[in-house]
């Protein structure tokens, strides 16, 4: 017979039967060693032998499956197995043989084919009726063969191997928060490799994939014609084994599910896995129900694109190409089995829909793909089920897990993208206000931007950006809702029709084409609420956390944009203040908002403005990147769009918004001139400027916009290679005859004529000399323009020779300073000269002699400066004599009163200065008395140049200057702000150059500065300590704080501290002693102590024992009433939470800064190196506290109490705050003081009590409403307060800002209470979801559930991948979500805290 011919390679006649029943005994669970002569002969098999046996036994299976409707059994296989005296049994286990022999990773190949066909072979005869009768199935066995379809092939998943990529899916959002055990999410597979895997070739390769195509299709053979029923592991391996399949080789073409298919025809493995799928979902293996809750559950975890094995946490896969194309065959697969079995599988997609969304990990790109095919799946739901999902989203977006509250935001851009759902489709109306996207974003979206997560916060932000870009009318309609109180919506009517190539864009109610207006009948609450969303925009623009600053940005562009708020300068100057950010990324975010925003209204001149403020700065950036790109995107507008110009042609868009751009530069936006310059200076080194654009550039200069031209060509022309000099002198010959050239490009003809002058003839230079010098002695000049002119002179007249150029200066300024010298002296010399004067015009003398006076110091004689001199202080009687000494300088008082005008003195102080720089023995006569006008002067314009001067002298005669610092740092304090601003200015420049030391009294000065009454003054303060000096001096602010508390309290007692001279004068101005100035003391302290480092603050510590604590326990100082005040001071400081370590402070795991840790080793490495320095510097803490600082406070304790002094209480109050990191070390760290011990003790009780009654109040719930939500609620909205009043800061100075806000609380100051009325929640009164944990076989050992009524009650029975993570626990645990309604919340019992007062009495009376 064939049969037992093809039978014959298996020895079954030679196999023991002893073996054969210890194999069965056994199980199929272990390999029973054979007859070593048996063994070698089944090892000498041959794949061909294999398949011959399976196409005989294929041929006759096929046979009986033809014959088994009638009687006839003359052709039963098992018939002839018994004739052929072939035991059912010795077949199976000699199978069993060859499927346990490839067990192991180190199987060669030859062993992998085999176990594949025996495999195959059992299968086959599973599905030959009789094979139950004649006892063929065995559960262990049939798992065994189907797993051989995972071990014979090497397993490679899309599996991450790298340890230090994508290790943890917490990675992103969680940098501040500790990596507790219970938190975190599936890690990678990081399973160690037990055996080295054998290389196999593509060779081997192929013939283990025939082998195991053919033991897949003898599967599907069996699903069709064998019921598992009755089994239901068998049936739960098989969808296993199916899943894994699905990622074995990519499926070539469209996936075909058409139901009925031909097995034959399906290529690819993946095809086959579905096919099998949907057989085991059919009714004969088994309630449909079941099957596809088993199929649903394992497509879950491919669509998350993860690795689910037996047991154990799924592990993350890599997003390739091939994951995600089996993901989207996953997806596909779902929605064809929903349009399949309808009803019968839509409850299982609600429930597949709510495990994406909570076991979604929360990295970027597994949100992107899990919330896209949440968003496919939904697609196929009615709009009944639809509105049951929004609700249940709804109450899933609150909750308590970030992660989920992030996944929700994304599900929620990916349904905006889809067509809306009409209100009338849904069958139950009160549903149907789930539907419109109005909802998705003002309910879901939008009430999150409070969420406690920064992370959460920023991505709302962000999408409600792109909110504003969608093509849905009604999505724009309900963003501009949130912003504005009434909205104009022109809405045109629309017939949505089936296969319209506009589905996919707006659909939305129909309504007739009018204009409708939609607001409220209460207006005063619109305009609150559009008020409110707006301010709270602009605080997370200025939020501390960078991303939140970045998604904020994007959408108050969106807003701009798009005409939802008003294109005004206050906002505009959000985005230009924000290309000032601390933060790099947050810079160039703000650079690309700008532009984005020029883009979209580049006609709009505030617009124009606003990209200046922002772009021109940031050339100077301390940042490379960020200079690179404000000098791209510069060169993109200014540059790039000079074309030649032609007067017939009109201009393009572009190039108009170039020359409007290059004429406020010109005009408003002039203070920007000195970073444009930087701007050239870096572009003429890369050669921008080729002779073409000089020629295009020169073309402009007679167009309207010329002034733009020449603004550019005075800027370029020094580094032209080649310049046509004729169209240049045209144009000055046109502004020497007309009238109507403005100053500024008056003065940049002037500076390009200068620069050409070395291309011109002498003729050509005589004759623009003249026209100069007639210009000049005319003195009706602007001050900027004579500036120009003889700067331009200068130029004309250079030479090789330095002789002549001096002789030419000497000619022709030496002109000009005599007609200064005659018209002064003819004002100043006659008595009625200063009657009727002309301001204007004498302070151009003035200026104009004080320009030509550098260029020719031989013709200033000693009248002249006398006359100068006499400006500021009338000596009438002296300047007759002219004799060759100069008169001795007098104090002011000694003057007579000079008649000048404010302003003419003003421009003397100048034009002194100039000579100054000449002449320094006029430095040493005359400083005294610049000192006294500083001190006594009333002029503000006097005083603030009289200011310049000395600190433009300083640069020149430093050690002359020196002794007069304390008279100008005075200044910091005068009564008007901008002397105040110059002086600090001028003194930091100063500082930085070193030309000015930290002596005296002047660091306290700038302290002093800190608490100055204008805010712009102390936000300037603040730069300038921290970005400009202390970057020169790191232990500047250590070095001067212990002084600073003696200095600020006024207090000279100490031998060393406050000893530096300062007159009665300046200690008035500048005291903050008293409790009147408390604040402004602390707000210093404060400040020093943030940006001390933990070496810095242990030193601090050492060093006020030492210096204060020490003297007053000595009785060096005495403990008067300001020594009382020291000490308090002192105490109070050492309370501060900024006197804290950070490395004990910061929590572990925690990442501050602006990125997060790339990758897993890298965060492991930096949370041990943290826990370390935690460790070390706790140690240190506590042995400088115990060996100085205890014997100090138990020796003050004494003295205090036997002075009775007041400030005992600040002791007090210190040690309490102190001793809460030691609260089980009291007795040993005060064994010298029992007493002081036992009120230490005393105090953190009442401390710790006082913290547990705070707590019971927060967690009272009078509304009966779950205890996580109050939690949440008040967490939240003090985590809002806390985060969104932090101050913040820039890179650069910036003036004063209307309605500053105050400083940031931290969670020790602030009470997580939510104010009744205040940031209230308007859906905190919404159903919610919680997180609860449940014993295994409770409720029916369900491991997701929802309630029952308006929710699905629908489970992923007993295979949930969420798990609990607390396996310490006796009792095993699973994770059951919970998502309650409102009907059905449990009701907790509230806890008073109530004591009898019959009990109280009695305690009393003990």
């Amino acid at each position: 017979m064939e049969l037992t011919s093809a039978l014959q390679f298996l020895k079954l006649h030679q196999v023991p039967q002893a073996w054969v029943n210890e194999v069965w005994d056994a199980e199929f669970t272990a390999m029973i060693p054979m007859e070593d002569n048996i063994e070698l002969e089944l090892a000498s098999c041959g794949e061909e032998d294999f398949r011959s046996l399976y196409t005989c036994l294929l041929v006759l299976s096929e046979e009986q499956l033809q014959s088994s409707s009638s009687d006839d059994s003359s052709q039963s296989i098992w018939r002839q197995l018994r004739e052929s005296g072939v035991s059912v049994q010795s077949l199976v286990a000699v199978l069993s043989f060859f499927v346990l022999t490839a067990k192991g990773k180190a199987a060669n190949t030859q062993q992998r084919v085999r176990t594949l066909h025996a495999a195959s072979l059992y299968v086959l005869l599973l599905g030959i009726p009789g094979s139950i009768a004649n006892k063929v199935f065995h559960e262990i066995f049939f798992d065994t063969c189907l797993s051989a379809t995972t071990q014979c092939w090497p397993q490679d998943f899309g599996r991450k191997r790298k340890k230090d990529t994508l290790k943890s899916s917490q990675a992103e959002g969680k940098r501040s928060k500790p990596h507790r055990k219970e938190i975190q999410e599936m890690e990678v597979d990081e399973e160690e490799e037990e055996e080295e895997e054998l290389h196999l070739s593509s060779q081997d390769l192929n013939r283990i994939r025939d082998a195991l195509v053919l033991l897949v299709q003898s599967l599907l053979r069996l699903l069709q014609t064998f019921t598992l029923k009755y089994k239901p592991q068998s049936a739960c391996s098989c969808t296993q084994i199916f899943s894994k399949l699905l990622y074995f080789e990519p499926v070539i073409g469209e996936l075909n599910l058409a139901a009925g298919q031909n097995m034959n025809e399906l290529q690819s493995i993946p095809e086959m896995a579905f096919f099998g799928m949907q057989l085991i979902c059919t009714p004969k293996h088994g309630d449909q129900k079941e099957s596809l809750r088993r199929v649903f559950h394992r497509l879950l975890y491919v669509i998350l694109m993860m690795n689910k094995g037996d047991r154990g946490r799924p592990t993350l896969l890599v997003p390739n190409h091939a994951v995600l194309a089996t993901r989207d065959q996953a997806i596909q697969f779902v929605c064809h089995m929903v349009n399949e079995l309808k009803d019968l599988a839509l409850p299982f997609l609600k429930v597949l829909l709510q495990h994406i969304c909570c076991q979604i990990v929360e990295k970027c790109e597994y949100r992107n793909h899990g919330a896209q095919a949440v968003g496919t799946l939904t697609s196929e739901m009615s709009s009944t089920d639809y509105a049951h999902f929004i609700k249940w989203l709804h109450n899933f977006s609150r909750h308590s897990k970030m992660a989920s509250r992030l996944f929700s935001v994304d599900v929620v851009m990916v349904l905006l993208g889809q067509p809306e759902r009409r209100p009338e489709e849904c069958d139950d109306p009160g549903l149907a206000c789930y539907l419109p996207h109005q909802f998705l974003i003002q309910s879901l979206l939008f009430a999150r931007r409070n969420d406690p997560s920064p992370t959460v916060q920023s991505h709302v932000f962000a999408c409600l950006a792109q909110c504003l870009e969608f093509p849905s009318h009604n999505a724009t309609y309900a963003v501009q809702n949130l912003f504005s109180a009434t909205v104009t919506q022109t809405v045109l009517e629309v017939e949505s029709t089936e296969g319209s190539s506009q589905q996919h864009q707006k659909t939305y109610h129909s309504l007739p084409f009018r204009t409708v207006e939609v607001g409220s009948n209460d207006s005063t609450v619109c305009d609150a609420k559009a008020n409110e969303n707006i301010t709270l925009l602009f605080r997370r623009v200025q939020d501390s956390k960078s991303n939140v600053r970045k998604s904020a940005l994007q959408a108050l562009v969106g807003l701009l944009k798009h005409g939802v708020i008003p294109v005004s300068w206050k906002n505009l100057s959000m985005l230009s203040d924000r290309c000032r950010d601390p933060a790099v990324s947050v810079k160039k975010k703000a650079l690309q908002c700008v532009g984005e925003i020029l883009n979209a209204k580049p006609d709009c001149s505030l617009v124009q403005k606003a990209w200046l403020h922002g772009v021109v700065p940031a050339v100077v950036d301390s940042e490379n990147s960020v200079q690179e790109k404000a000098l791209e995107t510069l060169e993109l507008y200014l540059l790039s769009q000079v074309k030649a110009y032609s007067g017939s042609r009109h201009l393009h868009s572009s190039q108009r918004l170039t020359w409007k751009l290059l004429n406020l530069l010109c005009g408003e936006c002039q203070n920007l001139s000195r970073y444009f310059n930087r701007a050239i200076a870096v572009w003429t080194k890369q050669n921008k400027f080729t002779a073409t654009f000089i020629n295009n550039l020169i073309s402009h200069t007679e167009a309207d916009h010329s002034a733009g031209a020449w603004l550019l060509l005075s800027r370029v022309v020094a580094t032209a290679p080649q310049i046509p000099c004729g169209k240049i002198l045209d144009s000055w010959d046109n502004m020497v005859s007309s009238k109507d050239v403005s100053v500024t490009t008056c003065c940049h003809i002037m500076c390009v004529i200068g620069e050409i002058s070395a291309h011109l003839n002498e003729d050509t230079k005589d004759r623009i000399v003249d026209d100069v010098m007639c210009w000049l002695k005319s003195f009706t000049m602007s001050l900027e323009l004579i500036s120009a002119a003889i700067d331009t002179l200068h130029q004309l007249g250079s030479s090789e020779d330095v002789k002549q150029t001096q002789s030419f200066l000497n000619h022709h300024c030496g002109e000009l300073v005599s007609l200064c010298e005659a018209y002064l002296a003819g004002i100043i010399l006659n008595e009625n000269g200063t009657h009727n004067i002309n301001e204007e015009v004498i302070v151009k003398y003035l200026h104009t002699f004080g320009v030509a006076s550098l260029n020719c110091p031989a013709r200033v004689s000693k009248r002249m400066i006398l006359l100068v001199e006499s400006i500021l202080v009338t000596r009438t009687d002296k300047l007759p004599d002219c004799q060759d000494e100069l008169p001795a300088s007098l104090p002011v008082s000694q003057f007579k009163a000079n008649s000048m005008p404010t302003k003419v003195r003003a421009h003397g102080v100048i034009t002194l200065g100039k000579l100054f720089l000449q002449h320094e023995e006029l430095v040493q006569a005359y400083l005294p008395v610049f000192a006294r006008e500083l001190e006594v002067g009333t002029e503000v314009a006097v005083r603030n140049n009289v200011v310049v001067i000395m600190c433009d002298l300083c640069v020149r005669y430093t050690n002359v200057v020196d002794r007069y610092i304390p008279n100008i740092s005075a200044c910091l304090r005068d009564d008007e702000t901008i002397i105040r601003e110059q002086t600090l200015i001028m003194l930091t420049i100063l500082l930085q150059e070193e030309f000015v030391k930290w002596k005296g009294s002047l660091f306290f000065r700038f302290m002093v500065m800190l608490v100055d009454p204008e805010p712009a003054i102390a936000s300037l303060c603040e730069y300038c300590l921290l970005h400009i000096l202390l970057k020169k001096n790191p232990e500047m602010f250590s070095q001067h704080f212990i002084e600073c508390i003696y200095h600020f309290n006024s207090h000279s007692g100490h031998n060393s501290y406050n000893k530096f001279p300062q007159t009665e004068s300046e200690k008035v101005r500048f005291s903050l002693k008293g409790p009147q100035h408390r604040e402004k003391r602390f707000r210093i302290y404060r400040f020093l102590l943030q940006h001390f480092n933990d070496a810095q603050r242990l030193n601090i510590t050492n060093k006020m024992n030492q210096s204060v604590l020490a003297c007053f326990a000595d009785e060096e100082l005495p403990l008067d009433a300001d020594g009382a005040d020291i000490l308090s001071e002192t105490f109070n400081i050492l309370t501060l939470k900024e006197m804290k370590l950070q490395a004990t402070s910061t929590p572990l795991g925690s990442t501050g800064g602006e990125e997060q840790a790339e990758g897993n080793m890298a965060t492991m490495a930096k949370a041990v190196l943290q826990a370390v320095q935690n460790k070390v510097a706790s140690q240190v803490k506590k042995k400088a506290f115990i060996e100085n600082t205890v014997p100090l406070i138990i020796c003050l304790k004494h003295l205090l109490e036997r002075k009775q002094s007041p400030v005992l209480k600040d002791l007090t109050a210190y040690l309490q705050v102190t001793m809460q990191d030691y609260r089980n070390e009291v007795k040993e760290f005060f064994a010298g003081d029992e007493q002081l011990a036992v009120e230490v003790e005393f105090l953190l009780k009442e401390a710790e009590k006082e913290r547990q009654i705070a707590k019971q109040m927060d967690n009272c719930n009078l509304n009966k409403e779950p205890k996580m939500l109050t939690r949440q609620a008040s967490v939240h909205c003090s985590a809002v307060r806390s985060r969104l009043l932090h101050p913040y800061s820039f890179s650069t100075p910036q003036p004063l800002r209307p309605n500053r806000l105050p400083a940031r609380h931290t969670k020790s100051e602030c009470h997580v209470r939510v104010l009744p009325g205040t940031w209230s929640n308007p859906q905190s009164k919404s159903s919610s979801l919680e997180r609860t944990v449940m014993p295994q076989g409770g409720e029916g050992n369900r491991a997701i559930s929802t309630p029952n009524g308006d929710i699905f009650n629908l489970t992923f029975e007993g295979f949930s991948a969420i798990y609990s993570d607390k396996t310490t626990s006796s009792h095993e645990e699973t994770s059951v979500l919970h998502v309650w309604s409102e009907e059905e919340r449990p009701a907790g019992l509230r806890q008073w805290n109530v004591q009898s007062p019959l009990r109280l009495k009695k305690k009393t009376n003990v």
